[in-house]
């Protein structure tokens, strides 16, 4: 199994390349099954979630065929795929598959609008938190679907006529409950409004790229969606957006060890909270042609409260590489999660580095130290495992982290980028 060996104490220096973000890849791609057309996404990224996800939607007869990949310094950082649903053949998405990654959950939606009806297997707890799906659950319900779990699948159907629009107000903000609503109103007959909407960047891509298709959607970005129902959507192309998530690392990354870094290719819009977060810690962060320029120099890290919240508020995706960060703060610091439970299981992980933190409920107390200590770590789920990363980056010696398919999942390349801005980190296979 491999992990990931990095040697602390050098500054980063020279360009990183942002990726596609996997959060709005996922459900884009899962898009494709509303439309017998071809749907082509640019800039998907080459990730082991993508992967899976291509996987699971050939199960369900989607064609999937990849070319002009865009090559940057020798190495792809980006593909442009095609996806071609003809025929629904199976609207089973079974336990083997979801269990493995839980956005495969969303095509109950799709499934359920183009093919009235679908079975698909409650994904379970995570590392992270239960996640529950009632959310997903009563929105459909209120678009008039019957839903029945038997033997942990939800069997879902909807009316002779097809689903119907309605007014669904969400009681808590859920980022995947609002593209699986989003997705399965585009068919649905007459008008449905979703109140309490996410507002994530990823939410608005998709919208984007459903109205290109023919949707009619309308309050995307703000709290209210409101989708006209249509009867077919057709093929369109569409540009994944730039990933905020390892946007924000990196940038954090730059924060820790110091140094002059761009971020090529992203966008400062999308994460405007967590920039400026790191430039109360102490970095110049600015705006250039190609992205965003990031500088630390000679000054101490000082330390920053934050509190999680949905977008536009600090993502809880970038909680753990900034807790990473203000392990080295002049001061203390406190991190308080609200979106996720057990989300602060990389601490024990920073401690074997010489962090100081203490627990008290869902809000972590970060005392700064002067230096960390290089040691084995072990990933215990995507954001947490690049957390170590960044530890390690200005750690004293080496760092060994281990259960790096938590890295793949969600980072394209991460040693190779790091590596290539002066960062001693390398891929190293048992």
């Amino acid at each position: 199994m491999d992990r990931i060996r990095i040697v602390g104490g050098n500054e980063l220096h020279g360009v990183i390349p942002i990726s596609g973000a996997k959060n709005a890849a996922l459900p884009l791609m899962i898009a494709s099954l509303l439309t017998d057309d071809t749907l082509t996404l640019e800039n998907v990224p080459h990730l082991a979630d993508v992967e899976q996800l291509i996987r699971i939607l050939g199960n369900h007869g989607v064609d999937i065929s990849v070319n002009g990949r865009r090559e940057r310094q020798g190495e792809s950082y980006a593909r442009t795929v095609h996806f071609t649903c003809r025929n629904i053949v199976d609207t089973t998405a079974p336990y083997e598959l979801v269990s493995k990654m839980r956005a495969s959950f969303w095509v109950i939606g799709p499934l359920l609008a183009r093919e009235g009806k679908a079975r698909v297997s409650l994904p379970g707890g995570c590392a992270i938190g239960t996640r529950p799906v009632d959310l997903f659950i009563e929105g459909l319900q209120a678009l008039s679907a019957n839903i029945e779990i038997d033997s942990g699948y939800v069997n879902a159907t909807a009316p002779a006529g097809g689903l119907i629009g309605a007014r669904y107000t969400f009681p808590k903000v859920s980022v995947g409950a609002t593209h699986v609503l989003m997705m399965a109103a585009t068919l649905a007959n007459g008008t449905t409004v979703l109140g309490n909407a996410a507002r994530e960047p990823e939410v608005v891509d998709l919208a984007n790229c459903l109205n290109a298709m023919g949707a009619k959607i309308t309050g995307q970005g703000t709290a209210t969606i409101t989708i006209e129902g249509v009867r077919s959507l057709s093929g369109a192309r569409h540009r994944v957006l730039p990933d905020r998530i390892e946007t924000g690392t990196y940038a954090m990354a730059v924060a820790m060890t110091g140094g002059d870094v761009i971020l090529e290719d992203t966008d400062m819009a999308l994460l405007d909270t967590a920039l400026e977060a790191i430039r109360r810690a102490g970095a110049e962060i600015t705006e250039t042609n190609s992205g965003i320029r990031v500088v630390r120099n000679g000054a101490g890290i000082k330390p920053v409260d934050i509190v999680t919240d949905p977008f536009p508020g600090f993502p809880t995706d970038l909680q753990a590489q900034f807790m990473g960060l203000m392990t080295m703060a002049k001061g203390t610091s406190h991190i308080t999660e609200t979106i996720f439970e057990n989300r602060f299981m990389h601490v024990q992980e920073l401690a074997r580095l010489g962090a100081k933190i203490s627990l008290s409920g869902q809000t972590a107390k970060i005392e700064g130290v002067s230096r960390l200590k290089g040691a084995p770590v072990m990933a215990t789920d995507l954001r947490a495992s690049v957390s170590l990363v960044i530890a390690g980056l200005a750690a004293e010696g080496e760092t060994m982290v281990s259960r790096v398919y938590h890295l793949d999942r969600g980072f394209e390349r991460l040693e190779e980028k790091l590596t290539r801005c002066g960062a001693h980190v390398e891929r190293v296979s048992d």
